[in-house]
């Protein structure tokens, strides 16, 4: 556009995604082996389509569902924080939303003022990044300890906060580095929040998937919390329903009467029928759940074992949880992580994402999926080792 001033400096001031970028130019590459995509490979299980199904044929998604979420839904929910998250949740708490990421953008929208600072992990999801943007605040990173497994730094965080810091924000198990933030780090992040009056918000996408003896923990649980979290979670990865954009938000209800102001111009409400299949999602067997996390151990165990195969070119903190992995390029070119993401595209057919996507501290690593299939995991490391020995 040759007039600049025609878009608002908010957006053109937001930099190109480096991953869809890498995703733009893998279609142009013929039999990619793809690691960077962070959506599971599997299909959506045969009773949550089902659900849907039944949805349609029974009339019931024609129309749009009450804002905050089919009431049935919302019930199933808040039922479900109470048995997995020991959140004491109550259904006039829960907003449905279009995946964790329109709730995590209502949430940040409700909250944030021009020029108020959120606190985040480095490195961190890039869309967390770009929504506190969105709405005029100012995201401040701080790096996480990359040789303690990309571990909170809570006293670097507490340090960070000024006058201005209206929230924190985090994603655990995190996206990119799989990293489960664990209780002792999130009761000290917590005492944090409490002594500076902050807000805390949480993306908990990937709370089911958890190895090692690792503990998902959410901080809305403890006490004196529920008044000051907003926690976002979402039925997209747990049951592989990425495609039916579907999440849900928690907070206590002056927040929510808030966040649905933010929520109503966004979406109105989540896609009825993809609430239907989330409420079979609730209701039906979990056996597939467990099937996921024992496929995504099997996965990022085998990884680790190509990864070690090649310990001149990478370096890498085992992920405790999610379906990620952020190595560190030890090559020289490396440390321009997207020059050596397209280098991977270009010449070995294999597709990651740049790791300066997630943050400045996130420059010199890449990202690498391993919600795939083993055979995939195993092509795109032939052919790394061909390239680079």
């Amino acid at each position: 556009m040759e007039d600049s001033s025609l878009v608002s400096q908010r957006v053109t001031g937001i930099g190109k995604s480096a991953i869809h970028e890498m995703t733009r130019l893998s279609q142009e590459v013929e039999d990619v082996a793809f690691l960077s995509w962070a959506k599971p490979t599997s299909d959506t299980p045969e009773h949550i389509k089902e659900g849907a199904i039944r949805a349609i044929a029974d009339g019931l998604v024609g129309d749009y569902s009450p804002t905050s979420g089919v009431p049935a839904l919302r019930r199933g929910i808040a039922d479900k924080l109470k048995r997995d998250n020991r959140i004491d949740a109550r259904d006039s708490q829960i907003i449905v939303t279009v995946g964790a990421i329109e709730g995590l953008a209502a949430a940040i929208m409700a909250v944030c003022d021009p020029g108020d600072e959120v606190i985040l992990p480095s490195p961190t999801y890039s869309t967390h990044i770009r929504q506190v943007v969105m709405a005029s605040g100012r995201p401040v990173l701080v790096p996480c300890i990359e040789e303690e497994g990309f571990s909170l730094d809570v006293d670097a965080m507490a340090e960070a906060v000024t006058p201005r810091t209206k929230a924190i924000l985090y994603c655990s198990p995190s996206n990119p580095t799989g990293t489960v933030f664990g209780e002792d780090q999130l009761r000290r992040l917590a005492a944090v929040a409490r002594d500076n009056n902050l807000v805390v918000i949480t993306d908990e996408a990937y709370e089911y998937f958890v190895f090692d003896g690792n503990q998902h923990f959410s901080i809305a649980s403890l006490p004196g919390m529920e008044e000051r979290t907003i926690s976002c979670f979402t039925f997209t990865k747990t049951y592989a329903m990425t495609g039916w954009r579907i999440g849900y938000l928690h907070a206590n209800e002056e927040f929510v009467e808030q966040i649905t102001k933010a929520h109503i111009p966004l979406a109105i409400c989540a896609p009825t029928v993809s609430q239907y299949a989330a409420l079979a999602a609730l209701e039906g067997p979990q056996d597939c759940v467990v099937e996921f996390r024992d496929h995504y151990l099997a996965t990022r165990n085998l990884m680790c074992e190509r990864l070690d195969r090649m310990p001149s070119v990478f370096s890498y903190q085992k992920p405790g949880g999610s379906y990620l992995m952020f190595p560190r390029i030890l090559v020289e070119e490396g440390r321009d992580s997207l020059s050596f993401c397209k280098r991977l595209l270009r010449e070995a057919r294999v597709s990651t994402t740049p790791g300066v996507a997630f943050g400045p501290s996130g420059e010199a690593h890449l990202r690498m999926s391993f919600c795939v299939p083993e055979q995939t995991i195993n092509t795109a490391f032939d052919r790394l080792e061909v390239n680079f020995g």
